[in-house]
């Protein structure tokens, strides 16, 4: 039986998907290390690739990477699954009802221009320098992130279908089940995507406001000496963070909504 060949020009199995984004690495890595050595940039003010990683590994050792990785991804994923609970279940709300859309919309707008780190203050004061009022901030800019996505995806269902159901005698979670879920469930899974990497953001303005752990915390306490090679591993851990999350959650989602091609 003649083996199976591969159309010309695409890669065979995974690598033709890692491919182009180990090449882009790898050209960013090349040009970070040229502008460190050579870029004119005053000494320690721009590790290389190679001091980044002697950074990480040292904090790897210390063991501060794993309490600080550990505290940050406590309070983001608590912050993340209360802000998608919340915002998912708004979203649905207002994009199937538009007299509550109608109510609901405006002060949603109002709100989202408003920055979880304008609020930390506020915060603080109601709640202190604890948990509660990080985890709060990040569900909030979760929330009205994953409300944008889930309500638009939700009033963009044809009203048909919906009509179609009701006529043939499906009841309201049968409706909602066999027919809104399945049609939306795109737009839900991009609202997680986006919302996870709202919950790294918003994680960082929590931790600045005041926290003895974490990987922002972390950032500041390394920006006050000036070890900007262990800042530049922060960052590098908050975006591999970051891309993991993300391919996570579009994993599941190929999996789960596999009648979508996002």
């Amino acid at each position: 039986m003649p083996a199976t060949t591969s159309p010309p020009g695409h890669a065979p199995g995974r690598l033709g998907r890692i491919g182009p984004a180990l090449g882009a690495a790898g050209v960013v890595l090349a040009l970070w290390y040229l502008l460190a050595r050579y870029g004119g940039v005053a000494p320690g003010l721009l590790p290389t690739p190679g001091e980044t990683a002697a950074a990480l590994v040292d904090s790897a050792r210390g063991g501060t990477l794993a309490t600080d990785l550990g505290a940050s991804l406590a309070r983001a994923g608590q912050g993340f699954a209360l802000g998608a609970v919340l915002g998912g279940a708004l979203g649905f709300t207002t994009g199937y009802l538009p007299r509550l859309s109608a109510a609901v919309t405006p002060v949603v707008s109002f709100l989202r221009p408003i920055p979880a780190i304008a609020l930390v203050p506020l915060a603080t004061a109601w709640f202190g320098i604890g948990e509660t009022a990080k985890r709060l901030l990040i569900a909030y800019a979760v929330l009205l992130a994953v409300w944008l996505y889930v309500h638009d995806g939700v009033s963009r269902v044809p009203v048909s279908h919906l009509r179609a159901a009701r006529s043939l005698g499906a009841p309201l979670h049968r409706r909602f089940a066999e027919v809104l879920l399945p049609a939306a469930a795109p737009a839900l899974l991009a609202a997680l995507r986006y919302g996870a990497s709202v919950a790294l953001l918003a994680l960082v303005a929590a931790e600045l406001g005041g926290a003895d752990s974490g990987l922002a915390y972390r950032l500041q306490v390394d920006g006050q000496f000036l070890r900007v090679d262990r800042m530049f591993a922060g960052l590098l851990v908050l975006g591999l963070l970051g891309v993991a999350v993300d391919l996570v959650l579009a994993a599941i989602g190929r999996r789960v909504v596999h009648w979508s091609a996002s």
